[in-house]
């Protein structure tokens, strides 16, 4: 339902996030384009997104809306953000521990068929992307 809205400013849909916090919720949509994000894209994608929430109205109770660029450690939602950034040094949530991990960074070696191949500690974990909460680039800087 947000993607049009976004594309219309020519933009990508990154991703969505609803921070449940009790009165303080918010609504975060990241934003992304091969020329990077300014200040005016969020502006005028949050006009457009906060347009199509005000009709379709799919969120009961109060929230903000935040539109941002996904950043440097960018949030990773689908199994071709992952498949995009394997060799990359990726920092996970899982939904339940695995091993007696639930959260590890580790190297991304590959994204096949729906699951994740990390290298942890100088082992191979292996996960569905099904069984992620969360996961975000780390960023290293030399």
């Amino acid at each position: 339902m947000l993607e049009p809205a976004v594309n219309a400013v020519g933009m990508d849909l990154w991703g969505i996030e609803f921070l449940s916090q009790g009165p303080h919720s918010v609504l975060r949509v990241y934003i992304d384009s091969a020329d990077g994000v300014t200040i005016e894209n969020c502006e005028a994608a949050s006009h457009q997104v906060s347009g199509v929430l005000d009709v379709e109205d799919p969120i009961s109770g109060e929230y903000n809306l935040e539109v941002s660029s996904p950043g440097m450690d960018r949030p990773l939602f689908n199994f071709d953000q992952f498949a995009c950034y394997s060799g990359e040094l990726i920092k996970v949530r899982l939904q339940m521990a695995i091993n007696g991990m639930r959260n590890f960074t580790g190297k991304l070696l590959e994204a096949k068929d729906d699951s994740l191949t990390f290298e942890v500690d100088k082992q191979q974990l292996t996960v569905s992307i099904n069984q992620i909460d969360k996961a975000n680039l780390v960023p290293i800087f030399d």
